[in-house]
């Protein structure tokens, strides 16, 4: 196992290697023509330290380097969508390159007038899509459920999932999210996992949990873990901070609110490789609530709907997807979850996933928005006489 191991994190690291040195090969060419430079030493140093800086910072964080952990972290994400954007645009570069040498123009004339025009879509593509990434938006729904909620009629409920709070998202994305439920108003918070991007210690360190108490509802405020805050480890005290700003933390739990309608956290499927318990089936987590009310239930990843639909869920809240965060990618999402992003009503079920308000590695959305999700719940009392 441990050399299957070595072998494939070997043919990971060469592929990336690889494409790293197309994407400096192109960038070389066209830099060269443009200016004329003609020592490529110190630039492919350079193009070396922007594809190994997200996994530097990484490790920095956790050394004397610290304080530039997260500037060289933050470069590193960047070059991320640099690298997924030149794989897509490069090629079909090279081909309209060789196809305007062939038809007799000079090869330096070539190469600028083409790698120009990559260089102003890829501009355009980081800075739209740190746009996205950094400007969230308010998406709304509106569901009735066919179940009496006690003398609540309806509510109004905010979420907010996938976060990611750590060294690229931070305390001022963090404020955004923040002012928004606090002109929401909702009469309660749910928030479905990956509050953090993986390491507790940025979340301690910048002090979010200042900003993070800001968020209140009459109702409360519940979370749940998603696969980030199992990767970076640290539950219980994760938990323990979100205790201690009144966030309450549903580890394969439910609670009732008011006598009212039910809220139902589920651990993370990325327990089950972490944690020989595992995690509970839906079906254990709902045999001890009153099904005659209504049930809420937050799930990180939105894998489980039919299981969900199966055994009397009436809302489900999920995250982790992204929406892909950089198109194509949600060509990839779409294929891996039955709802990767939106609304479904599959049987009574009402399953909404987010494309989440905080981003995994570069800071940029492209086809996706940072988001939150405004979910309007009407209870509609049914006849059973009619």
């Amino acid at each position: 196992m441990k050399l299957r191991f070595v072998a494939v994190i070997s043919a990971i690291l060469l592929l990336f290697g690889l494409i790293n040195w197309y994407i400096g090969w192109n960038g070389w060419a066209y830099l060269s023509a443009l200016f004329g430079w003609e020592r490529p030493l110190v630039y492919g140093v350079v193009i070396a330290i922007l594809a190994l800086s997200y996994i530097l910072g990484r490790l920095g964080q956790n050394y004397f380097i610290r304080p530039l952990a997260r500037p060289i972290k933050l470069i590193g994400s960047y070059w991320f969508a640099i690298v997924e954007y030149g794989i897509l645009l490069l090629p079909p570069a090279d081909l309209a390159l060789w196809l305007l040498t062939k038809a007799s123009v000079s090869q330096e004339d070539a190469v600028i007038a083409v790698g120009t025009i990559v260089a102003v879509i890829l501009a355009a593509i980081l800075i739209r899509g740190s746009w996205n990434a950094w400007t969230p938006i308010v998406r709304s729904y509106e569901v009735s459920l066919a179940k009496s909620a006690g003398s609540i009629k309806g509510l109004t409920i905010g979420v907010a999932s996938d976060i990611h709070l750590g060294t690229t998202v931070g305390n001022r994305h963090l404020q955004r999210l923040v002012d928004e439920m606090e002109r929401m108003k909702p009469d309660l918070i749910l928030l479905p996992g990956d509050v953090l991007d993986d390491d507790i210690d940025p979340f301690i360190r910048y002090n979010m949990a200042q900003v993070m108490k800001k968020l209140q509802a009459p109702l409360g405020v519940y979370a749940v873990l998603g696969n980030h805050e199992y990767i970076g480890g640290h539950i219980e005290r994760f938990v323990a901070e979100m205790d201690a700003i009144g966030i309450r933390v549903l580890l394969d739990e439910n609670v009732l609110i008011k006598d009212s309608f039910y809220i139902i956290g589920r651990k993370d499927a990325a327990v089950s490789r972490l944690d020989k318990n595992g995690r509970k089936a839906i079906s254990q987590l709902v045999s001890e609530v009153d099904h005659s009310l209504p049930i809420f239930m937050m799930d990180h990843q939105p894998s489980d709907l039919s299981q969900a639909a199966a055994n009397g869920i009436d809302l489900s809240l999920s995250g982790h997807t992204h929406r892909g965060q950089m198109a194509p990618n949600h060509l990839i999402t779409r294929k891996l979850f039955e709802l990767d992003w939106g609304y479904m009503k599959k049987a009574n079920l009402h399953a909404i996933v987010s494309s989440g308000f905080g981003s995994w590695g570069p800071p940029i959305r492209i086809g996706s928005r940072s988001e939150i999700v405004r979910v309007d719940v009407r209870f509609e009392t049914v006849n059973l006489n009619s």
